[in-house]
This record gives C-alpha cells, structure tokens and sequence, in this order.
C-alpha cells in the first residue's frame, strides 16, 4: 500500500518535508524572538500548538 501510494503520488514526501521545515524555522525564529522579548505567554503558545508555521509567522511579524 505505501508503496503505491508514492507511486501515485511522488510529490507528497517531498512536499511533508518541505512544510516541516517551513513549520520548524518559523517556529525557531518566533522562540527565539519571544525569549528574547520575555513574552512567555508567546514562548509556551508557540511550543506547544503546531499550526503549519501561522501562529510563529503572526508572532514575527507583530
């Protein structure tokens, strides 16, 4: 099964990998941004909820 669906679809491991990797940078730049700041709130909210990179990215650009 696993292997027909790669076959079916060679674009979906490399698209999983590119959105965690998308999800991990912002995530990183908006921690370290919060730290930095002493917004713990921010720091706690971000660490634990996983939105695809959209909760970091506000973060970063408030």
């Amino acid at each position: 099964m696993e292997q027909q669906l790669h076959l079916m679809m060679p674009w979906l491991i490399p698209t999983i990998i590119i959105l965690a990797i998308w999800d991990a940078v912002w995530k990183l730049i908006a921690m370290w941004k919060a730290a930095r700041n002493n917004h713990l709130a921010w720091f706690i909210c971000i660490a634990i909820f996983n939105t695809i990179g959209i909760l970091p990215i506000i973060y970063s650009l408030i």
